[in-house]
């Protein structure tokens, strides 16, 4: 079994169908819609999954840590639109593959740390780190994203399979 191909495969098919999710977003969708009081905003959550293909996935691949100071002000991308998310999510899989690519199993093996005030709050392999931290992440939140389009009437795109809506 060859790890690293079938890890750059998973990711390929993960981030197809986040930009198949964004896709469904509606060109006139209120970007500040939150389906409850404890949700983030859509376009910050839109963001952040974007954001799953960029910085963060780069830094897990070529740093040996990120150590961020307790005061660290987080500028989040914020979309303006699904199609502005998926140009993100686009060059971020672009820039990521070649990367993913020229990796080596004792860099997979390297311990990855995210500290953030002094206290590590993540020490694990890389390689359980893209894929804990980048590729099921990115998974996470974009089933939280069909929440909120299903909230707003839009049409799911189906992931593994067809969804309700294309079964009609």
């Amino acid at each position: 079994m060859d790890f690293q191909k079938d890890l750059i495969a998973e990711f390929q098919r993960e981030t197809g169908h986040t930009s198949k999710m964004f896709e469904a977003i509606p060109p006139d969708a209120d970007m500040n819609y939150k389906p409850h009081p404890k949700s983030m905003p859509m376009g910050r959550l839109v963001g952040h999954i974007a954001d799953m293909t960029n910085d963060w996935a780069m830094h897990t691949l070529t740093q040996e840590k990120m150590d961020l100071p307790a005061d660290f002000k987080f500028e989040a991308y914020i979309p303006e639109s699904g199609s502005a998310a998926i140009k993100k999510l686009d060059v971020g899989v672009k820039g990521i593959l070649p990367v993913l690519e020229a990796m080596t199993p004792e860099k997979w093996d390297q311990h990855w740390k995210f500290i953030f005030g002094g206290k590590t709050f993540i020490d694990q392999p890389r390689h359980q780190v893209f894929r804990e931290l980048v590729i099921s992440h990115m998974v996470h939140h974009r089933a939280q994203l069909g929440v909120y389009l299903r909230m707003l009437g839009a049409k799911i795109p189906g992931a593994y399979g067809p969804s309700a809506d294309e079964m009609m």
